[in-house]
């Protein structure tokens, strides 16, 4: 099964739980185990997060979801830049440390992450997550 959408959405926080909202619609199609489901929710909350934190002023959050077969890619993008320093390398922060923790959680859970190229001015995160388990049905 190949799943595609697209969505532009303002860059304000309602946006990140509509965007997860429509992931966890979209994943329900499918057969993919509840772990493979809840690690892409946190991973589209985080990258969403950061992109309606981190934009500039006027950017809009723009979102592909692409769900083909056994495999779900993420990108997620808006206009401003990418971090500076290790990016998804980053050490957590200290206990106690307000934030910081978004890019390493998407790091750990992510199959394939990384800041890719796009227009000027833009920043462009693209996440791989493999659907390999599946959904099993209980046993009657």
């Amino acid at each position: 099964m190949r799943v595609t959408m697209t969505l532009s959405l303002p860059r304000q926080p309602s946006s990140v739980t509509r965007a997860r909202h429509v992931l966890t619609t979209l994943l329900s199609l499918t057969d993919a185990a509840e772990d493979s489901r809840g690690h892409l929710a946190v991973l589209i909350t985080e990258a969403c997060a950061n992109a309606v934190m981190h934009a500039d002023r006027d950017s809009s959050v723009d979102i592909a979801i692409i769900i083909d077969d056994d495999v779900c890619l993420l990108e997620v993008g808006n206009r401003g830049s990418a971090p500076n320093g290790a990016g998804l390398n980053a050490e957590l922060p200290a206990p106690l440390t307000v934030g910081g923790r978004g890019l390493p959680l998407i790091a750990a859970l992510a199959d394939e992450a990384a800041f890719v190229a796009g227009p000027p001015d833009h920043v462009l995160l693209r996440i791989t997550k493999h659907l390999t388990e599946v959904r099993t049905s209980p046993v009657r």
